[in-house]
């Protein structure tokens, strides 16, 4: 799928190391997406909930599926997630911008899992259109 097309055919969102700090990256962008009508599930062990969500401390512990798994994360720290999001059966692997692991984008994609790198979210749903 395109990025356009991700990001009209789904709406539910995991942040991977969404932060409370409202000056963090993760959560101005997580704040954008839940305005524009995406459902956001917050996923850091440090944090109880985050932008009126309950935060889970990893993705096997999200009980409601989950569509597009975005990593706010350092790129080390991509394999497990990656592993945690096709068992859990994400559609997409987002990686935000800096972030990218070819070896677990690979994996991924194997499992039928879209994948976008290095991007940010927030901005490819402003220039998309979606």
């Amino acid at each position: 799928m395109t990025i356009p097309e991700i990001l009209a055919a789904y709406k539910t969102i995991a942040v991977v190391g969404l932060s409370s700090r409202k000056f963090r990256a993760s959560y101005g962008v997580a704040a954008y997406m839940q305005r524009a009508g995406y459902r956001i599930i917050p996923v850091n062990p440090q944090e109880q909930d985050v932008l009126g969500e309950k935060c889970y401390p990893d993705l096997a512990s999200v009980p409601i599926p989950v569509e597009i798994v975005d990593i706010f994360r350092r790129s080390e720290f991509v394999p497990e997630i990656v592993d945690q999001a096709i068992s859990i059966g994400a559609k997409v692997i987002w990686m935000q911008e800096g972030v990218e692991h070819e070896d677990a984008a690979a994996k991924a994609r194997a499992a039928g899992l879209d994948v976008v790198m290095d991007r940010c979210i927030l901005k490819d749903h402003r220039n998309s259109g979606a």
